[in-house]
């Protein structure tokens, strides 16, 4: 999700709600400790010169129970930082304390922003010598000899 996305969800809502991958919810005391611009310069596997950057946003929760972030406020933190920071529209990467500290994509289902888990990946497969999609084999046709007999070759 981008930064104006988020914009237009948090306009049209009178709560804020985060959705774990796992279903658990954020709990509804969390803040929004801090809005920044992230710039990844990195070279790949394949030595391909990469940028990324991305809108990071950290979520913490603490005992401040009556606390309560309200759309309004969180759409005035986004534009004061867009405005101090130079921040662009990109995508949003929400940080948030797992076992470690846990880094998420954001969606909307119509209610709750939807923390997405992320996957790492090889940006190099070609050069890697990694094929791009596994192949599909018919499992028929790879092995017709017995698996586990006596005189199989599995064992």
């Amino acid at each position: 999700m981008k930064l104006s996305e988020i914009k237009k969800h948090l306009a049209k809502l009178d709560t804020i709600a985060f959705e774990l991958p796992n279903g658990d919810l954020v709990p509804n005391h969390f803040h929004v400790t801090e809005i920044g611009k992230i710039t990844k310069n990195f070279i790949d596997c394949g030595g391909t010169v990469r940028n990324e950057e991305v809108v990071s946003f950290q979520l913490w929760n603490a005992n401040d129970y009556d606390h309560r972030l309200h759309p309004e406020k969180l759409i005035n933190i986004i534009e004061l930082s867009e405005k101090v920071l130079g921040i662009e529209d990109l995508e949003i990467e929400v940080e948030y304390q797992g076992q470690t500290i846990e880094k998420f994509g954001l969606d909307f289902d119509g209610t709750n922003f939807i923390l997405a888990s992320k996957q790492t990946d090889c940006l190099a497969k070609d050069n890697c010598g990694i094929p791009a999609e596994k192949p599909k084999l018919n499992l028929a046709e790879v092995n017709n000899e017995p698996c586990c007999a006596p005189d199989g070759n599995c064992c």
